[in-house]
């Protein structure tokens, strides 16, 4: 079977800011129709690099296309093949779901025959075709994420930008974004690019998920694929044990202290965890636990995702000024 055709294919990607380099020759390919997800924390490059898929911002050197289109020479058609989710709030609140779903339209050029059957079905992908009368100012967090959603797919581009799509909602709405996020990219076939600091948000929606730290992409796969890299169970032990407790036990593959506790990667821990107990002179507290995507970024950058990764001024608050449609 032949490979889907490349939605974004960036190679020795470069962004240089004086002597900082952002962004350090990423080559990266995403085929149509993916849900991919990028990991990183602040300062890893990130964001300068959707920066410039985006159009945004020009890179130093190297080169990317989006939709077929190269970023620097056919920035316009790259921006209508586009759709973006911002992270912050910008749907206004003064106008109602289905007027704010209008006036996209006609900025992106939506034919004047086509909006009225769109806007009825974005309203109803996202489960609002009752309030789409109402002002935004009275919709709830996760309405006014759910509306974002169905503005940023109005247009119909054949990729869309989320990020942080769930940043701030109560786990009802974040599970309502995410089949929102499933259906429209099996109805669609819609390319899907996620950032998110939630990293079961990216275990669950994402095909292949890359993690950015220094400007570079440390690795790259499924999620499986990335949590056998760590290479096993993970066991949390409390109290007075040191790495040393285990040396010579070939079924543990690491030991280190990490936020008080000593932790254990453990290939098959349930089976051997009476023998790392009779190591165990005295423990307070033992924690099992399968592998997540926190222990595969924790072992590839060497330090955990913040909570405040959420927060700061996004590069999508600055498209929303900065993009011309016209």
């Amino acid at each position: 079977m032949d490979a889907a055709p490349a939605a974004i294919e960036t190679r020795n990607l470069t962004k240089r800011f004086g002597d900082l380099v952002a962004v350090d020759g990423i080559d990266l390919v995403i085929p149509e129709g993916e849900v991919f997800a990028l990991l990183g924390p602040n300062g890893a490059g990130k964001t300068t690099f959707i920066s410039m898929l985006c159009t945004l911002v020009k890179p130093s050197s190297g080169t990317a296309r989006v939709a077929g289109r190269d970023i620097v020479r056919e920035g316009l058609a790259v921006r209508r093949n586009i759709g973006i989710v911002f992270q912050e709030p910008s749907v206004d609140d003064l106008l109602s779901g289905r007027e704010n779903l209008q006036l996209h339209s006609m900025l992106y050029g939506v034919p004047r025959r086509e909006i009225g059957g769109r806007i009825e079905k974005m309203l109803a992908t996202v489960g609002l075709s009752e309030r789409g009368d109402d002002r935004v100012r009275t919709y709830s967090g996760g309405m006014r994420r759910r509306l974002e959603i169905a503005r940023g797919l109005i247009h119909e581009p054949r990729i869309l930008f989320l990020d942080e799509p769930t940043l701030g909602l109560d786990p009802a709405s974040r599970q309502a974004v995410w089949g929102y996020v499933r259906e429209m990219r099996r109805r669609a076939g819609t390319t899907i690019i996620l950032t998110t600091h939630y990293m079961e948000e990216a275990d669950h929606l994402a095909e292949r998920v890359a993690i950015i730290d220094r400007g570079r992409i440390r690795e790259l796969g499924t999620p499986e694929e990335l949590k056998r890299k760590v290479g096993g169970d993970v066991v949390l032990l409390k109290g007075d044990v040191g790495p040393e407790a285990f040396a010579g036990l070939d079924f543990v593959k690491e030991a280190v202290r990490e936020d008080g506790c000593l932790r254990l990667t453990v290939a098959e821990a349930p089976r051997h965890l009476q023998a790392l107990l009779d190591r165990c002179p005295v423990v307070d507290e033992v924690q099992v636990r399968r592998v997540t995507l926190d222990d595969v970024f924790l072992k590839f950058t060497g330090r955990q995702m913040r909570d405040e990764e959420g927060g700061g001024d996004s590069i999508f608050q600055r498209i929303a000024v900065s993009r011309n449609t016209r």
